[in-house]
């Protein structure tokens, strides 16, 4: 079941710093959009993140955006941040995560997968190799397949919380 479990867990992605990469052996980014970089469905960056993306770059982080999203909702998006991106990812399918790896010349076991669904971002980490930040979704879906995504989360969410507690009382 390790295979649902992120190498960290955050809350949002202005806690990714270079200093956790450079800790867990990371040199490269794999980015979601959705709850991750922006509200969901927006085409507004959250605030920071654009600032915090330059930082990462200043410090020799390569990065990229993996979207399941079409192309017409990425490309504008990631102008923003000045990223190369990849759409319509087929995440939590393996192709994606090593092309995108490819991409940014770099070796799977040095790219860092972060987004806020485990289903998706850090299963298809997981699953070629790669580590996974999972974040805390910037906001809540109203849909129903993300309340139903978001319920079977639950539990493994609720376990990483406990597991962190339990680490700081020791």
């Amino acid at each position: 079941m390790r295979i649902v479990y992120p190498t960290v867990s955050l809350q949002n992605i202005l806690a990714v710093t270079p200093e956790l990469l450079r800790e867990i052996g990371v040199t490269a980014l794999i980015l979601d959009v959705d709850n991750t970089l922006s509200l969901h469905g927006s085409q507004s960056p959250a605030e920071g993140t654009v600032e915090w993306s330059w930082n990462m770059r200043q410090n020799g982080i390569k990065m990229m955006i993996l979207s399941n999203n079409t192309r017409d909702r990425v490309r504008p998006f990631a102008a923003q941040y000045g990223l190369d991106f990849l759409s319509r990812g087929c995440k939590p399918l393996p192709f994606v995560y090593r092309s995108a790896a490819r991409k940014m010349h770099v070796e799977r076991k040095s790219v860092a997968v972060v987004g806020d669904q485990i289903f998706t971002d850090v299963l298809g980490a997981n699953l070629c190799g790669m580590k996974s930040i999972l974040l805390e979704p910037i906001q809540k879906e109203g849909s129903f397949s993300f309340r139903l995504r978001r319920k079977m989360e639950r539990g493994i969410r609720n376990r990483l919380q406990q597991d962190k507690v339990d680490r700081e009382r020791k």
